[in-house]
């Protein structure tokens, strides 16, 4: 008994150092009016995931069970006891193609396995140059795709870890880019009424450089002499960008929580490589494990965000005659000039 109390102490610890280092990192870097905007590559990794996550503001750090928790928190993932899937298809933002397929099994004393695939995509539009304005006859494209295998596991009824493994790897026509990161998250509940605490980082991974096809050029290295070499071989070098690394520290739990009602709450706090600190907030309303009502604020406090407040819904129906229980997720994001965005996942837990 003794040994439980004072290993729950060690977690709770650790989670409110955590914490707190996040935040005097956010005092340090809120003394400079740098914010590095811009400075990394694969942004589509910001991109939030899932629908019930989204329509919440992105404050799902510390949710509980839920397939969507591969991307916040792998920690989260612990909490799943059957098999489940989710597949998103929709437009982002500007015409962009965003699908997502993700995949978990519960292996029997042993944790909660994941896979997921990440694709975000434009249309395909003309070659134009100078000479040729209506077009080459070639088509150009480009693509992102991140390949994601998660693994999570509860080292206690109240404390569990998760981690992912990911391939990013970013094309423009012949050109493309790539890397590896890795994720890692806790999620620990509390005694405080049930009082969840999550943490994770994201992206942790190499730098980013593009190469292919579009940057092989001939050079004639000296035009004003004749009777030299005049064509040489060569590569254009491009820079180097890291990814967006992202502490989030988030707090969750129930204001209600009967046996046809249930009200959660969710609160994550930000720390990007590339922009200000930022909280994200939110709520979900469940009735009777049926029908789900969300809403929430994200972004409250960057910098320049366009961001404004999201809505959403859910339903999980079970299958006439079968254990298989349908989800599905529905998410309105306002961001501003640029337009909405509506996401609707679609998942199975079987």
């Amino acid at each position: 008994m003794q040994k439980s109390f004072r290993k729950k102490n060690i977690v709770a610890l650790s989670i409110f150092i955590a914490f707190h280092l996040c935040w005097l990192f956010g005092q340090l870097n809120g003394s400079q009016t740098i914010t590095k905007s811009g400075t990394t590559a694969a942004q589509f990794l910001k991109v939030g995931i899932g629908a019930r996550g989204t329509a919440m503001g992105g404050a799902f750090a510390a949710m509980d069970g839920d397939i969507g928790s591969m991307y916040w928190n792998a920690a989260g993932l612990a909490n799943l006891s059957r098999l489940e899937t989710m597949f998103v298809d929709g437009e982002w933002l500007a015409g962009i193609r965003l699908q997502y397929l993700a995949f978990s099994i519960p292996i029997h004393r042993i944790g909660v396995l994941g896979l997921s695939v990440t694709n975000l995509s434009v249309p395909e539009d003309k070659v134009r140059t100078i000479s040729e304005p209506e077009g080459t006859g070639e088509y150009w494209g480009a693509r992102d795709l991140a390949a994601n295998l998660c693994f999570a596991r509860k080292l206690s009824d109240k404390f569990s870890i998760g981690g992912n493994i990911k391939y990013i790897q970013q094309t423009i026509w012949h050109a493309s880019a790539s890397t590896y990161a890795a994720d890692l998250g806790a999620l620990f509940e509390t005694p405080f009424n049930g009082m969840r605490l999550g943490a994770s980082i994201s992206n942790y991974g190499g730098k980013m450089k593009l190469d292919g096809r579009d940057q092989k050029i001939s050079v004639d290295p000296d035009p004003l002499n004749q009777g030299n070499v005049e064509f040489i071989n060569a590569n254009l070098e491009t820079d180097q960008f890291p990814i967006p690394l992202i502490f989030r520290v988030g707090l969750s739990g129930e204001l209600i929580n009967k046996q046809n009602i249930r009200l959660s709450y969710g609160i994550d706090a930000l720390h990007p490589n590339d922009n200000s600190e930022y909280l994200n907030i939110g709520i979900e309303s469940t009735f009777g494990n049926l029908v789900s009502i969300r809403a929430g604020y994200p972004s409250l406090f960057k910098e320049k965000s366009i961001e404004g407040p999201t809505f959403g819904a859910g339903v999980n129906y079970r299958i006439w005659r079968t254990a298989t229980i349908l989800k599905i997720d529905y998410s309105f994001a306002d961001f501003g000039p640029l337009g909405d965005v509506k996401r609707i996942s679609i998942g199975f837990n079987f």
